[in-house]
């Protein structure tokens, strides 16, 4: 059996058309375990990495639409508050899908701090989507009204976006390896908070999300994970998405997907990161394996029955 790491796409967490409420949230997240606890109850052992761009997003709103009745809170403190009210939703919906399989081991968050680069280029041009998605006039609005940075989201909307610097170092790494072996950790929620090193060794919280996928990969690597598994939303990768010559792939060599990068086949911020992770993990273990396919079809990914798989030649 396999040490996987799964990253969970914003589909895991909530569905298309729902409504952002946490009761909402916490019936797709039910669902979600549903599938994770199939794929333990086969003899895997697993961590869990989850994104926050909607629910942090919908917290630093909540916080500045209130700040004549309660200061706001600072953008890293809100994504500490993303990863703690997932991963209790997580754990909770987990450990119950797991004991009607009679697999009554602990499921835990860590509430996780990532170092990053105060010099990453990410902070010179955000492109990290968080919260709701705005029609074009309100997006103009909010980029007058209260300084955002505002971008069009893969045809779905106009989203604010932030720095997303790329992961350095998991603070917390240690206790996340001492714990695998007993537990399934849920870890790096939302990419993880991203706080820089000062040089008296203290650690500040930056305004900043990190890309999950990307986080879930420093992740695999520190744990030496077999598989680095990042579900979405679609069962797998495309090139030509939306042309009459989209073409599904059952396979990536690093090769064929960096060819496929360098042309602009995969979407920022959607995509294109996702293939990146799975590219950085078998760059940095040429005998390991990456796969990209949906939650549903994350069982049969493994079976080789469906999904994209990534692997170094």
């Amino acid at each position: 059996m396999s040490k996987i790491v799964i990253a969970l796409g914003g589909n895991a967490l909530q569905t298309k058309g729902s409504e952002p409420t946490a009761d909402a949230q916490l019936h797709t997240v039910r669902k979600t375990c549903e599938r994770i606890a199939e794929i333990s109850e086969q003899g895997h052992e697993l961590a869990i990495v989850h994104g926050n761009g909607p629910q942090v997003g919908r917290i630093v709103l909540a916080s500045e639409t209130a700040k004549d009745v309660t200061p706001s809170m600072p953008f890293d403190v809100c994504g500490a508050m993303s990863q703690g009210y997932i991963g209790y939703q997580l754990q909770q919906s987990l450990k119950y899908a797991l004991g009607i399989r009679n697999k009554n081991y602990p499921v835990l968050t860590v509430v996780t701090q990532v170092i990053v680069d105060e010099k990453d280029p990410g902070f010179d041009k955000p492109a990290k989507p968080i919260g709701p998605f705005y029609l074009q006039e309100e997006a103009k609005r909010l980029e007058e009204e209260k300084g955002y940075h505002m971008m069009e989201d893969a045809g779905r909307g106009f989203r604010r976006v932030v720095a997303s610097p790329m992961p350095r170092r998991i603070v917390e790494i240690q206790a996340i390896r001492d714990l695998w072996s007993s537990s399934i950790v849920i870890s790096c929620g939302g990419g993880g908070i991203p706080v820089v090193e000062r040089a008296d060794g203290t650690l500040e919280g930056v305004a900043a999300v990190i890309d999950k996928d990307f986080a879930a990969e420093l992740l695999a690597e520190n744990v030496d994970a077999d598989i680095l598994m990042i579900l979405t939303e679609v069962e797998k990768v495309a090139i030509n998405w939306g042309s009459v010559d989209q073409t599904f792939l059952d396979h990536m060599s690093l090769k064929a997907a960096a060819k496929y990068v360098e042309e602009g086949q995969f979407a920022p911020g959607s995509m294109l990161p996702k293939v990146e992770a799975a590219m950085k993990f078998v760059r940095s273990y040429p005998n390991k394996k990456a796969i990209i396919t949906s939650l549903d079809k994350a069982l049969e990914a493994l079976e080789g029955k469906a999904g994209t798989v990534v692997t170094f030649a």
